[in-house]
């Protein structure tokens, strides 16, 4: 736990910078804002556990403005890369995109239409590297080409990550954007194409590793449908939706479940009026049945 707690960013007034010290602990705020993400609440309905609705959205409001949640994430990426043998900053990605319907609070200059998934609403547009883990994030209107925000996401991924030379890709970035990405961003863009041979489902390499991710990123129910009525608050909502399996995973493998061990013949049972070990599940006693009446009483 002393890791996971030092992966947190510390708060101003800790830091000696000043300021007014918060009245929550942040794992409460935390906690509060991923329950928001994963149960697809509204700010004012978070139960009465949690801190007030109105701080635990100043605390989500000030992480989305400061990048915090994308440190936060940048941490946790790299203490789950380390056991798999990985170096802290990854060499390859895999983009793709996502089209989701949005919601009435999302107004008409942010959302289109986009017609060859027949949505009306936004896009989501990741960048994960070869485990998954998220890299960027970009949102936009579900109008725009998968090339034209393709090359916004590439600049992205090339300024925050400077060790990328590969990306992956499906068919939807063929034309320009692979010479563009070679030329002014020197990276090998290498699009994934489904066989022309192939029937049915085929599952292409490595594009499978990005379509993963979108599914644990829709699994949060406040990813569903998009809510948010800034672009900004809808890509922090994907980096905290990407936040939460990945702690779970962490918790997994800093804890390992136990086995379960079956008892061999020579060892023999526990005495009567002691309970069984841990690692053995206790036998529910049989049911004493009643003998079934038939006809009416008299």
């Amino acid at each position: 736990m002393g890791d996971r707690a030092a992966a947190l960013p510390v708060p101003a007034w800790l830091n000696g910078r000043g300021g007014r010290p918060e009245g929550y602990y942040h794992r409460q705020l935390l906690d509060a804002v991923r329950y928001l993400v994963a149960e697809g609440v509204r700010w004012a309905s978070l139960p009465a556990d949690f801190p007030t609705w109105r701080a635990g959205y100043r605390f989500f409001r000030r992480w989305r403005d400061n990048d915090y949640i994308k440190e936060l994430y940048g941490r946790l990426r790299t203490m789950l890369r380390a056991p798999a043998g990985r170096k802290p900053e990854p060499t390859a990605a895999i983009i793709d995109s996502q089209s989701v319907k949005a919601d009435a609070t999302v107004g008409a200059a942010t959302r289109g239409y986009d017609a060859g998934k027949k949505i009306n609403g936004r896009k989501r547009h990741i960048a994960v590297d070869t485990l998954g883990l998220l890299l960027t994030v970009l949102v936009t209107a579900a109008s725009v080409k998968d090339n034209d925000a393709g090359r916004d996401l590439l600049e992205q991924l090339c300024a925050e990550h400077h060790c990328i030379a590969l990306v992956l890709a499906d068919g939807g970035y063929t034309g320009w954007l692979v010479a563009f990405a070679n030329a002014i961003l020197a990276l090998a863009l290498t699009v994934v194409k489904r066989s022309d041979d192939a029937t049915g489902f085929v599952v292409l390499a490595r594009s499978w590793v990005v379509e993963r991710s979108f599914s644990h990123l829709i699994r949060a129910r406040r990813l569903a449908r998009d809510y948010e009525t800034r672009i900004d608050s809808a890509e922090a909502m994907a980096w905290w939706a990407a936040s939460i399996p990945v702690t779970r995973r962490l918790a997994r493998s800093g804890q390992p479940a136990p086995r379960r061990v079956k008892r061999s013949a020579e060892q023999p049972r526990p005495p009567l009026g002691q309970p069984a070990p841990l690692h053995q599940p206790l036998r529910p006693k049989p049911r004493r049945l009643l003998p079934r009446v038939t006809g009416r009483p008299a």
